[in-house]
């Protein structure tokens, strides 16, 4: 049986083991496509533009997150208890400021953060999660949603976001560059063009599989964070089971899928389930509950 902390630990590590592979794939294609085409240039130039292109979802993905979703801010007159829960453990989790709370009008059961940073964050329930969850249900997915926040998995995701980003562009321009014009070192290196083609094909998809497994490992450690935070793992795990349960759709873009508790948009069975699974920016609800349960404060 593992304890909270350790599933934080292990988390944290395998988010780190990610990391560290995406930062080498980028600077193995890199290197590897500016050889070919003898261009430093893509290298530097598909680093500059990813950067750029994710500063600026940082700074407005929050606002177009909340416009995308419909959600509404609200005062803490309009629902005091659910601005005391939010208020409560912004507290404990050690934030410098209370994060909005913001309304979205739905009978689906959902809820996500969003914010450029601990100091500028957002909690938005929908309506249908505060009427059919209780107290202690409750709790756990906001104490899920402080957990994102504290951990800074939009920071983390932005990132992995870049990397992906540039390993997208760098194949486009080598694609590109390889069809209008080969350089002499491609001419001359048969073997590494063959190889250059196939990872300039593949790479996009493997960065998106990364990245997607990094996701998938930041749910798990807000899981465990939001344990710890209400001391009480069987609330989030009733939580989620009510979640997932519930068959109201949630009317949304499969831009901002990522940032729900459970992913609003229902999972098929069979291969096409596991397929989806390794696709997916969350880890199936069953192991989520499984291992909550399983889990020792």
């Amino acid at each position: 049986m593992k304890t909270a902390y350790k599933v934080v630990a292990e988390n944290n590590f395998r988010t780190g083991f990610l990391m560290m592979l995406f930062l080498g794939l980028v600077f193995a294609l890199g290197y590897l496509f500016a050889y070919l085409l003898e261009n430093d240039l893509i290298f530097i130039g598909a680093v500059i533009f990813g950067v750029l292109m994710n500063l600026v979802a940082l700074f407005l993905g929050d606002k177009i997150t909340l416009a995308l979703t419909g959600a509404r801010e609200i005062k803490k007159e309009d629902l005091p208890e659910i601005y005391r829960m939010v208020e409560n453990l912004a507290i404990t989790a050690g934030l410098p400021k209370t994060p909005k709370v913001y309304l979205i009008n739905t009978p689906a059961l959902n809820a996500f953060a969003t914010g450029k940073s601990p100091k500028n964050s957002v909690v938005a329930l929908t309506t249908g999660i505060i009427e059919k969850l209780n107290k202690e249900e409750l709790e756990g997915v906001i104490a899920h949603e402080i957990s994102h926040i504290k951990n800074l998995d939009i920071r983390v995701m932005m990132m992995a976001t870049i990397l992906a980003g540039i390993i997208a562009i760098m194949a486009d321009i080598f694609l590109r560059m390889s069809f209008y014009g080969r350089s002499s070192r491609e001419k001359s290196n048969a073997l590494f063009v063959v190889i250059g083609f196939l990872l300039a094909f593949l790479a996009p998809l493997f960065a998106q599989l990364i990245t997607l497994a990094i996701s998938r490992k930041r749910e798990f450690m807000a899981d465990a964070s939001a344990a710890l935070l209400t001391r009480n793992p069987e609330g989030l795990a009733s939580a989620l089971e009510k979640i997932s349960s519930s068959n109201i759709p949630l009317n949304t873009s499969p831009a901002t899928a990522h940032l729900f508790i459970v992913n609003p948009f229902k999972d098929k069975k069979g291969f096409i389930n596991w397929l989806g699974n390794l696709f997916s920016t969350h880890p199936p609800v069953e192991e989520r509950i499984k291992i909550l349960r399983g889990m020792t404060i």
